[in-house]
């Protein structure tokens, strides 16, 4: 069996005497096979799997047999469960973080209905509301340790869609597919700064990229999403791990420019600060450089209008067919000193 929380992993865990640590991942285990998401700190993790043995009553693995449910009219209110985890499993929970034991440690058990609210229909902050095993995974529970577990698990809950593919299913769902302008395809995480990036991949080069090549471009969930390391090594560009990176970078061969590109939702145009910074980086680069700021709108615009440095180019989504140039010597183009 896995073990999912160890003695150096979490301080309170190590203190706990051998066979409450057996228990506590024994219990993990359960909940894993019900199809409950084991995420998070291993602190969180021992939190809800006390709150779900003491949801059953359940205090040493030789009690797992008499795992109490709703149907036997046991259930112990949030003050409650802090009573029975400090005094069973060497915890000194604080009275007062009763609220915890509802929004925290028993969320995904209730969510999932392997833990069950004694009178469903009160109020959030009812104070009498209980909590207690639902009856279908305590007979479960019940029969821990027999022969092919895993497959009753299985047979028993086939109709009940498992919260962890529940919750993978709706991240999925929630993140935001890019084509690239070479026709592959990447995955950003949901959110208004990606979808801008999404915009000026999918709109802005088409139409100023003169055929550009997108070679990076960071996700707010992973910097480095997506990395041609060699082609931005082969035109000399700065240190690939340098913090400094823009949001998109693409590069035009047939033009032999290379386009920096902001995404600004809420911070980070290309400032006269920035500018100068960017040239520094950028001053053993063999293309020529465009500094392109982009908003997805114009409230948006017009929020960091002042702080746009001269000699770069601002695109703003919601109006896709139009640039603003800060210079009027030019159109869309590198600056040369």
């Amino acid at each position: 069996m896995r073990q999912y929380i160890s003695s150096d992993s979490s301080k309170t865990f190590g203190e706990k005497p051998k066979a409450i640590q057996e228990l506590i991942n024994t219990a993990l285990y359960i909940l894993d096979t019900f199809g409950i998401p084991i995420e998070g700190t291993p602190r969180r993790l021992e939190r809800m799997a006390i709150a779900f043995l003491a949801s059953g009553d359940i205090k040493s693995l030789k009690e797992l047999p008499k795992a109490k449910d709703l149907n036997s009219g046991f259930a112990l209110k949030t003050r409650d469960i802090i009573n029975y985890v400090n005094e069973n499993f060497n915890e000194n929970i604080s009275s007062g973080s009763y609220d915890d034991i509802r929004r925290k440690d028993l969320k995904l058990l209730t969510i999932a209905e392997v833990v069950l609210q004694s009178s469903p229909n009160s109020a959030t902050n009812d104070s009498t509301r209980g909590y207690s095993i639902n009856p279908t995974y305590a007979e479960l529970i019940r029969n821990f340790g027999k022969k092919d577990w895993e497959k009753s698990v299985k047979d028993k809950l086939k109709y009940i869609e498992p919260l962890s593919q529940k919750l993978k299913r709706e991240r999925q769902i929630s993140k935001v597919e890019v084509t690239l302008p070479s026709g592959g395809q990447l995955t950003f995480s949901a959110g208004e700064h990606n979808d801008l990036q999404k915009a000026i991949i999918e709109e802005f080069l088409p139409r100023y990229g003169f055929e550009a090549e997108v070679l990076y471009v960071g996700d707010t969930a992973d910097k480095y999403l997506y990395l041609e390391k060699e082609k931005l090594e082969k035109l000399h560009f700065f240190e690939i791990s340098h913090e400094e990176l823009p949001d998109v970078i693409a590069y035009s061969n047939k033009k032999n420019w290379l386009y920096l590109i902001e995404a600004v939702h809420s911070s980070g145009p290309i400032s006269e600060i920035r500018l100068l910074q960017l040239q520094k980086l950028t001053k053993g680069c063999k293309a020529n450089i465009v500094y392109v700021t982009a908003f997805l709108n114009r409230p948006k615009f017009r929020q960091f209008i002042a702080d746009i440095a001269w000699e770069t180019e601002v695109w703003i989504a919601d109006n896709p067919d139009h640039l603003v140039h800060f210079n009027g010597d030019k159109f869309l183009g590198p600056y040369k000193k």
